[in-house]
């Protein structure tokens, strides 16, 4: 009789852990779908910001090349490093409320036509 109860539970064993691990998995999964199918427009606004940040960055750098200036020297003039620009032109940063007006009058332009420009790819 014994025998017959450790068959019994190793046979249970057998049939529960995989149908467990396959009702997980189908939990997991359905999760995932469901943070993705919430998460879309999340996705959107943060290609939008993209966008903004790049065209910043395209203004800044359309300026700073109108001026005919190198990123070295506006990160002189600013006294900022020269990586500081770069990660502003090519919009992974974007530069402090301080060094927007700093730039602005380098380049002999408002703020506002380099925000326009970052509105108005």
């Amino acid at each position: 009789m014994r025998v017959a109860t450790t068959e019994t539970i190793l046979m249970l064993l057998i049939v529960a852990v995989p149908a467990c691990l396959l009702i997980a998995l189908a939990v997991m999964i359905i999760r995932a779908l469901w943070k993705y199918i919430h998460s879309e427009p999340k996705q959107k606004q943060q290609a939008q910001e993209e966008t903004v940040q790049t065209s910043l960055g395209e203004a800044i750098k359309e300026n700073r090349q109108r001026c005919n200036l190198t990123q070295e020297q506006v990160a002189e003039k600013l006294s900022v490093s020269r990586q500081a620009v770069s990660k502003w032109e090519n919009g992974t940063a974007e530069p402090s409320t301080a060094n927007l007006l700093a730039l602005a009058e380098l380049f002999g332009v408002s703020i506002d036509t380099l925000l326009h420009a970052a509105q108005n790819p």
